[in-house]
């Protein structure tokens, strides 16, 4: 039984030891999307934690709370297009030569411009330090943007009760070229996502929050 608590131990510290070089590589990789050296420090823990998992039923018949399965590094790395050096050893092998342009509109109704500009307040406020004044929001569009600046950049930071969200639209189109911030004005808000004379539209999603009030209706007989 010593012998087993032993390798028990041992299974463990391979799991703690596999855990702390996963979080090193992401560390590492700071974002970095199919980053190889992330991707063998997984495959690693993964690998430590089912076996670790698979002594400890085999000793005591108890499992550990993480449902994983042993898995072949060189299985996997074929299976996701993995190797040395990241997708396709760095090269890719069949280069898509267009660019897709991902485009999006939502629009949103203000039912309160006074709440509004509270809620803003508070996401700038929280945004800098405490011996800074950082002002107070004045307008509905400068609370719209201090909102999404709190959320990254993402529409998700306009999901508040103080926005009522309108129909939108998202549009897919192949072009020919990357966005060049540079060749446009700062207040040029229409300049980016005019549409070239090469651009292809692959296609277009609308959306809508709020169901059509007759099919709503329908639905209720």
């Amino acid at each position: 039984m010593t012998d087993q608590y032993a390798e028990l131990d041992a299974a463990l510290d391979r799991v703690v030891e596999a855990a702390r070089a996963h979080l090193a590589a992401v560390k590492s990789a700071q974002g970095r999307i199919d980053d190889d050296d992330v991707w063998q420090a997984y495959v690693d823990l993964n690998n430590a934690s089912y076996a670790y998992d698979e002594r400890l039923l085999d000793a005591f018949g108890e499992v550990t709370p993480w449902d994983v399965e042993s898995i072949d590094p060189d299985e996997a790395d074929q299976r996701f297009g993995l190797s040395v050096g990241g997708i396709d050893g760095g090269a890719s092998s069949d280069p898509y030569v267009q660019v897709i342009s991902v485009r999006q509109r939502r629009d949103y109704r203000v039912p309160s411009v006074s709440a509004l500009l509270r809620v803003a307040d508070v996401a700038r406020r929280t945004s800098v330090p405490d011996d800074e004044d950082p002002g107070a929001v004045e307008s509905v569009g400068e609370a719209v943007l201090e909102l999404l600046q709190a959320g990254d950049g993402s529409l998700a930071g306009l999901d508040v009760p103080e926005l009522e969200p309108l129909d939108g639209v998202v549009t897919v189109s192949e072009v020919a070229k990357p966005l060049d911030l540079e060749a446009y004005e700062e207040d040029d808000g229409a300049g980016p996502f005019h549409a070239g004379p090469d651009d292809q539209l692959v296609g277009r999603l609308d959306e809508h929050p709020f169901p059509d009030e007759d099919e709503h209706e329908g639905h209720q007989h």
